[in-house]
């Protein structure tokens, strides 16, 4: 299955799953309003990818999108990158608060604030931008536990789209596959390949507990090699499984080669990025593009206590 140059130029939102059409249906409705939007879902699923696609396709596509990393600011510096400083022109483009489950509670308190018809007190700064945040789906526990306030919960709330996990629509990854290969093939200037209908439905079948951008990097990894089989072995093998011995002139000693160095290189990358933050987890998590629980599961794999103190 070929994909079409302008639909690779697109986003990768759209599916073959009922869910995902019903997803795009939506978002393609409200795109048109200027109406809060709340997207939630798993580390992966593409929350910052759906909330671009929103602006792109709405009356503000030629401002800009100004994206917030709600996990990062601070009560001093939350309302200067929403520019609701005095004397700053207001900014009319998308306000992306992305992890809005990690905003503070004082940051809270502001963004209710600025936002219009609001009380905003004396300050008189209203944040005109179109606000689109993303969080997960624990955002609702904490509301229900005092973490996250109600009222700004329901202000930020007025339309919620929920991206379903990959392993819920696993009839999208062939395309999600051919539209990655397409794409970054094209990108390094590389052979197009061809992947192996046993691959392709190993790949489906796939937990993805990374979601749609784990099997990005799966495809990453397929081009930079140049062969599917060496790419994926560490992929398809159980984190229990050490792999069949190395056997000379044996192609499976070529596999158990390719794993051994992948989870090495892993084993770096990791430490490298907790040496970096200071071992905060969190934000380690956040530098590697994973998810906080998928790093603490890697930790375990390459024998680091989870006693560590961040």
């Amino acid at each position: 299955m070929q994909i079409p140059m302008e639909v690779v130029s697109a986003c990768f939102i759209v599916g073959e799953s009922r869910a995902m059409k019903t997803l795009e249906t939506i978002a393609s409705e409200i795109a048109a309003t200027d109406m809060p939007v709340l997207i939630l879902g798993e580390s992966g699923t593409g929350k910052r990818v759906l909330a671009r696609r929103i602006h792109e396709t709405s009356a503000r596509r030629a401002e800009s999108v100004l994206r917030v990393v709600c996990g990062a600011v601070t009560a001093q510096t939350f309302a200067s990158q929403l520019r609701l400083d005095e004397g700053r022109p207001s900014f009319a483009g998308t306000a992306l608060l992305d992890g809005i489950d990690e905003l503070d509670r004082e940051c809270q308190r502001k963004l209710l604030h600025s936002l219009p018809d609001a009380d905003n007190g004396s300050s008189g700064n209203v944040l005109t931008a179109r606000i689109a945040s993303t969080g997960n789906h624990e955002l609702e526990d904490q509301v229900r536990s005092g973490q996250f306030r109600r009222d700004l919960y329901y202000r930020l709330n007025a339309v919620c789209l929920r991206i379903p996990p990959l392993r819920e629509r696993r009839e999208d990854i062939p395309l999600l596959v051919e539209f990655f290969l397409t794409k970054h093939a094209a990108r390094f200037e590389r052979a197009r390949p061809c992947l192996s209908k046993e691959t392709v439905a190993r790949l489906r079948d796939h937990h993805w507990s990374g979601n749609v951008r784990e099997l990005e990097n799966a495809v990453l990894k397929i081009l930079a090699i140049g062969d599917e089989e060496i790419a994926l072995a560490d992929l398809f093998v159980p984190p229990s499984d050490s792999g069949p011995p190395m056997r000379n002139g044996n192609a499976s000693s070529l596999k158990a080669a390719a794993r051994t160095a992948s989870r090495e290189a892993e084993r770096e990358l990791i430490l490298k990025a907790l040496e970096r933050t200071k071992w905060n987890r969190k934000r380690a998590a956040q530098d590697l593009q994973v998810s906080y629980k998928s790093l603490l599961y890697k930790l375990k794999q390459i024998g680091v206590a989870e006693s560590v103190s961040k």
